[in-house]
């Protein structure tokens, strides 16, 4: 694969970009000579920070990337409650997730009632035994529909993989003996709609750490990916994938 060919680079952040809040400097430099060169799109699953506070992050590392270049999960979320027609709903997620979701659906009531139509559960790093409690209960409802914005098992961080979705949902699994409905968020190919409108297959490329959600995605989605050794995975890991990278990098200052 000729990287210099690709119109449109979508990243993943953590592990890719920065890890924490230390930036992998070599992409970072990477992505501010080619912003205005090519089109670049930045994407995390981690709904622990909604599509400003990553806007933020990335102008700290002196990225001026602009919202609308900001993917996440919450995106296709937000849709699907407007489609779904569901304006009640008990959040399993921070302040940040909680905050975005008021803004984008004003309308949007957070109650534990009788009436609650969905239990949404994010990354939710103020994560308390009363959420679990109560999320279980409701769960218990058959018409309760349960929700999660992405499949995540763990969260990279400088001090090793922390508690994500995914973990959550297994303690659900077995509290409630129940499985999400619908997961939002990388692998699933619904989350670049935007861009597979605008770009040819060819002409894109994702860049990322992880094999089970960045490189699942692009295969999803059928794009080239760029694997980086700076997060999660190691070349060891591909030993028994059968789909390929198309180039294996510590990261994007190899380019």
């Amino acid at each position: 694969m000729d990287a210099r060919a690709k119109r449109c680079f979508v990243f993943d952040l953590d592990g890719t970009v920065y890890l924490g809040d230390r930036p992998i400097q070599p992409t970072v430099d990477f992505i501010k000579r080619n912003l205005g060169e090519k089109e670049i799109f930045f994407l995390s699953n981690n709904t622990s920070r909604n599509l400003a506070d990553y806007e933020t992050k990335l102008a700290g590392f002196g990225i001026e990337a602009g919202i609308e270049r900001i993917l996440s999960p919450l995106v296709p979320l937000v849709d699907f409650l407007v489609e779904e027609r569901i304006d009640r709903i008990y959040p399993v997620g921070n302040a940040s997730l909680q905050g975005y979701l008021r803004e984008r659906l004003p309308g949007l009531v957070f109650t534990a009632a009788e009436d609650c139509q969905a239990v949404v559960v994010g990354y939710d790093t103020e994560l308390t035994y009363a959420k679990l409690e109560t999320s279980c209960l409701l769960l218990q409802r058959p018409g309760v529909r349960f929700l999660i914005t992405h499949p995540d098992r763990v969260c990279p961080s400088p001090r090793g993989p922390l508690p994500d979705v995914g973990s959550f949902v297994k303690l659900y699994e077995e509290a409630t003996g129940r499985l999400p409905e619908k997961v939002f968020g990388k692998p699933d190919p619904a989350i670049l709609a935007p861009l597979l409108k605008r770009f040819g297959r060819d002409e894109m490329v994702m860049v990322g750490d992880r094999l089970s959600t960045d490189m699942k995605l692009a295969e999803n989605a059928g794009i080239d990916f760029i694997l980086v050794l700076s997060g999660e995975a190691r070349r060891e890991d591909l030993a028994d994938v059968a789909y390929r990278p198309a180039l294996i990098l510590d990261h994007l200052g190899a380019l």
